[in-house]
């Protein structure tokens, strides 16, 4: 390995960007995606919305969801995007989430640091990859808890990243803010209460310029900031919410991939003249992790 390093950032910023991978946006054309294993994946208790499934008598059915899973993974190949599969290991039911246990920044990726106890040796996984493929890292977290669904390169220029004190803490939050801002960039925090997981179960930029909130489940502090950059906010219900209708992910060129139970999403996205790809995510929704859960983007075009 030449280039590989587990720190490429400079202290004070003036950090280069990465040739061949990285992202200055949630929307650029998505190249290259990581995906998690669900080898090992099982509906756990640590999540509201499991818990809310199991309440309701839903069970989880594994050939089900390999059949849903492989139907995601031909959706990004169907539109151009290439999947790169995490290696699993047995002993990690949750590592299927591969946005959680890095994230993608303009200058590399992050290692972060996971809260739940079932999830914290997915840095071991997450580090080969990233050694395996040659791609530096940029850092990684040493401070409190972080994890990636908090986590969004909203556009360039500006990250957003949400922290309920619990998957994201306050300190792990404040040491990637230094980072950021150290690089120039703006960084924007939100708090919102632990219910509610990660921030991505409740904002979503499809394209740009245009976003999908559930304004119901966020402060007018939020609202206000995304308006104030001229982001158009397609709203969505809170209904929605509790069936991971926000989790999606931009493919670029008013392009985007939706579970198909997001019916409502689809039909607002498609009334603003995106293109849906739109596969069976039943048994990962209700597990509590949507395909923007399931992927980590690894390179994007620039916006």
């Amino acid at each position: 390995m030449k280039s590989f390093s587990y720190q490429r950032r400079k202290e004070g910023g003036g950090t280069s960007r990465l040739d061949r991978w990285g992202m200055n946006s949630e929307y650029g054309v998505l190249k290259d995606v990581l995906i998690g294993p669900m080898d090992n994946y099982s509906w756990q208790t640590g999540n509201a919305m499991s818990r809310r499934s199991m309440r309701l008598g839903r069970q989880f059915d594994k050939n089900i969801a390999r059949q849903q899973y492989n139907e995601m993974l031909d959706a990004y190949r169907t539109a151009g995007v290439t999947p790169h599969l995490l290696n699993q290991d047995p002993n990690l039911p949750y590592q299927l989430y591969a946005r959680d246990s890095s994230v993608m920044t303009p200058w590399g990726p992050v290692v972060t640091q996971m809260y739940s106890p079932w999830r914290r040796g997915e840095w071991a996984e997450i580090v080969k990859f990233y050694q395996g493929m040659d791609i530096p890292l940029y850092d990684i977290i040493t401070a409190g808890t972080f994890e990636g669904g908090d986590f969004m390169v909203l556009e360039p220029g500006a990250i957003l990243c949400g922290y309920s004190g619990e998957r994201t803490s306050e300190a792990g939050l404040k040491q990637m803010q230094a980072w950021v801002e150290a690089e120039g960039w703006e960084f924007k925090s939100y708090q919102f209460d632990p219910y509610f997981l990660h921030l991505d179960v409740k904002v979503a930029m499809l394209s740009e310029k245009l976003a999908a909130v559930c304004t119901q489940a966020v402060e007018d502090e939020l609202l206000d900031w995304i308006k104030a950059r001229n982001i158009e906010i397609i709203d969505i219900s809170y209904r929605s919410v509790l069936e991971l209708g926000v989790n999606v992910v931009a493919l670029g060129n008013d392009r985007v991939l939706i579970p198909a139970q997001s019916t409502e999403l689809i039909d607002k996205c498609r009334a603003h003249g995106l293109e849906v790809f739109a596969p069976d995510m039943s048994m990962f929704t209700s597990g509590g992790g949507g395909v923007h859960c399931m992927c980590q983007p690894l390179s994007r075009e620039d916006a």
